[in-house]
């Protein structure tokens, strides 16, 4: 059997829809059914039931996906243990990341890689964190670096492994001269009544925001619905709206707007995760080493800022 009309099948197995899977690998909605029309006809069995738009697996297609995922594991074993032989930091290592620790650290990452091992080409994709470890799980991308605020650390991920990197905490942050910046810390429910500007870009994120202020009794009244950090900043730079942020966004832009420590605190743990049995591959292991010397420089690098 083809193995990649067996990814197909296990991304249909996840995404349950064609239309998703045709997304996640690339490709045409039709490849996607003729691949899965292929497997079909090498299998002798029905692999899917059609419910509408979204498609089911039938027992055979179950059973299918399991040898998949374990003959997939055993290729990619094969590729780090020959990786290892090899002895040589090359190839491609693809990163999925979210916005504001991608620009907070992969970029450093990414140039220290290139000066040390010039055969290796880190490629950079910004994701949502649920994407990113649906990257991961689906071989579409090498690391995924996540959030226990929108990917819980108490659920279990098999055959995930994650290492804790950084802590990072959310701020109110409010323009110059806003009657709140008197006060050393901010209460979410002191925001009530404000116009909010949101990063719409990561869902997830912005729905554990808008929970945050339900639970303090209120919801936001969004005036700014923004792609990206870029919109959100200069509404607040210019009196039009209030934002809870992430301190990796906003800590090293502080004068431009009014940063203020929550009460009570929100903060977030942010995870480096890959693929069990992947660590000892020279390429992943060389980024891990480098994303944690980045780590430690930015930790220094907001310690000495905090205490100026």
């Amino acid at each position: 059997m083809d193995i990649a009309r067996l990814r197909t099948l296990r991304e249909l197995a996840m995404r349950q829809t064609m239309a998703a899977v045709a997304e996640a690998l690339r490709v045409s909605p039709s490849a996607v059914s003729q691949q899965i029309a292929q497997l079909e006809a090498e299998a002798g069995l029905p692999l899917i039931e059609r419910r509408g738009r979204r498609v089911r697996l039938t027992q055979a297609g179950q059973r299918l996906v399991a040898h998949a995922d374990r003959i997939i594991a055993a290729l990619e074993d094969a590729k780090t243990e020959l990786a290892e032989m090899k002895q040589t930091v090359t190839g491609e290592l693809r990163v999925a990341a979210f916005s504001s620790v991608a620009a907070a650290l992969i970029p450093q990452v990414m140039k220290a890689l290139e000066h040390r091992h010039g055969q290796l080409t880190i490629v950079l994709e910004e994701m949502e964190p649920v994407d990113s470890l649906a990257a991961l799980r689906a071989w579409q991308a090498d690391v995924a670096l996540i959030d226990d605020l929108t990917v819980p650390a108490g659920v279990p991920e098999p055959n995930i492994e994650r290492i804790p990197i950084l802590e990072d905490q959310l701020y109110a942050v409010l323009p110059n001269g806003h009657p709140l910046a008197k006060r050393s810390k901010i209460a979410i429910a002191d925001l009530r009544g404000e116009r909010w500007a949101m990063d719409t870009a990561f869902n997830t994120y912005s729905d554990v925001i808008i929970r945050a202020c339900q639970a303090a009794g209120f919801d936001p009244l969004v005036n700014g619905k923004c792609g990206g950090f870029e919109v959100v900043q200069p509404l607040i730079e210019q009196g039009c709206s209030v934002a809870i942020l992430p301190g990796l966004r906003v800590r090293e832009r502080s004068g431009r707007f009014c940063i203020r420590r929550l009460a009570p605190e929100i903060r977030r743990k942010i995870f480096v995760a890959f693929r069990q049995g992947e660590r000892r591959h020279p390429a992943l292991a060389a980024f891990l080493e480098q994303l944690q010397k980045s780590v430690k420089a930015l930790r220094i690098r907001t310690t000495v800022r905090d205490s100026g």
